[in-house]
C-alpha cells in the first residue's frame, strides 16, 4: 500500500489535504497516521519514539531462532531502550515468556504500554535509564536496538523528526553496547542469549569489548536484507 493509500484509509476526509501536504515535506508517514505495522501487530507511534523498521523484526526473527537453537524455553526477557514496545510485544505474541522492557523517556514508555494493551499482551515497562539499572533477576535474554549512529554521522533525512536520541551515540556509536553489557553481565542466566542490532562494522570493535566483558561466550554476526552486517548475539554455547 502505498503512502497516500495509507492516508486515505486512516486520515479523516477533513484532514487528508493537510496530511498530503505533510507527506510531501518528508514527514513520516507512519506518524502522520499514527501506527505502522511490526511483526504481524499493529504499533501507536508519534514523536516520541522511533518509527519501527522491517530491519528490526528481523532482529525479532533471529532472536526466536537462536533462543530455540540454544534450548531457551519460556525465557525471562529484558529489553532495554524498548522506545514503542515493538519488540517486547513481538516476543511476547510468539513466546512463552516474561518480558520487562526499559526506557529512559517516560513518554515512550506511555506508548509501549498503550501498545501491550492494542495487543493484548502483558509486559512490565519500566521508565528507567539504563544507567541506573540494578536487578536481582536473572534472564535468558537480553535484547536491545540502542542508540548506534555516531555523532555527526549523514541519516536519512526523514529521521530528524525521530527522538534524536535515540538514534546517535558517543564513542563512535558504540556507547551503549558498553553500558549495557557492563550493567548486565552479573543479571544473566547460565544459559543466555544477548541480541543486539547494531551499525555498519560495528561488529568489528564490539568482538573484542565483548570478549573482555565475557571472556568465555560465542559471538556470531548476522547480515540484514541487505547484507549489511546489522545484528549481533552472544551466548554461552555454540550459535
Amino acid at each position: 500500500m502505498s503512502d497516500e493509500e495509507l492516508i486515505k484509509k486512516y486520515v479523516p476526509n477533513d484532514n487528508y489535504e493537510e496530511a498530503l501536504q505533510k507527506l510531501k515535506s518528508g514527514y513520516p508517514v507512519q506518524y502522520i497516521i499514527g501506527n505502522v505495522e511490526f511483526y504481524n501487530s499493529l504499533i501507536k507511534v508519534n514523536e516520541n519514539v522511533l518509527i519501527p523498521r522491517f530491519e528490526t523484526e528481523y532482529l525479532v526473527e533471529k532472536t526466536i531462532k537462536y533462543l530455540k537453537k540454544i534450548n531457551i524455553n519460556n525465557p525471562k526477557i529484558l529489553e532495554i531502550g524498548t522506545g514503542s514496545g515493538c519488540i517486547a510485544i513481538a516476543l511476547k505474541k510468539h513466546l512463552n515468556c516474561d518480558v520487562d522492557a526499559i526506557d529512559i523517556n517516560p513518554k515512550a514508555i506511555t506508548i509501549a504500554k498503550d501498545n501491550a494493551i492494542l495487543n493484548k499482551v502483558d509486559i512490565n515497562f519500566m521508565h528507567l535509564d539504563i544507567h541506573d539499572f540494578k536487578s536481582e533477576n536473572k534472564y535468558d535474554l537480553i535484547i536491545s536496538n540502542p542508540p548506534y549512529v555516531p555523532i555527526g554521522n549523514e541519516v536519512d533525512e526523514k529521521t530528524k523528526y525521530e527522538p534524536q536520541n535515540a538514534i546517535f551515540a558517543s564513542d563512535n556509536g558504540l556507547y551503549f553496547y558498553k553500558i549495557i553489557l557492563n550493567k548486565v553481565k552479573n543479571n544473566l542466566k547460565p544459559n543466555y542469549l544477548i541480541a543486539f542490532e547494531i551499525g555498519d562494522k560495528e561488529e568489528i570493535y564490539l568482538d573484542e569489548y565483548i570478549k573482555t566483558i565475557l571472556p568465555n561466550s560465542y559471538i556470531k554476526i548476522e547480515k540484514d536484507y541487505n547484507n549489511y552486517e546489522r545484528y549481533l548475539f552472544v551466548s554461552n554455547s555454540q550459535i
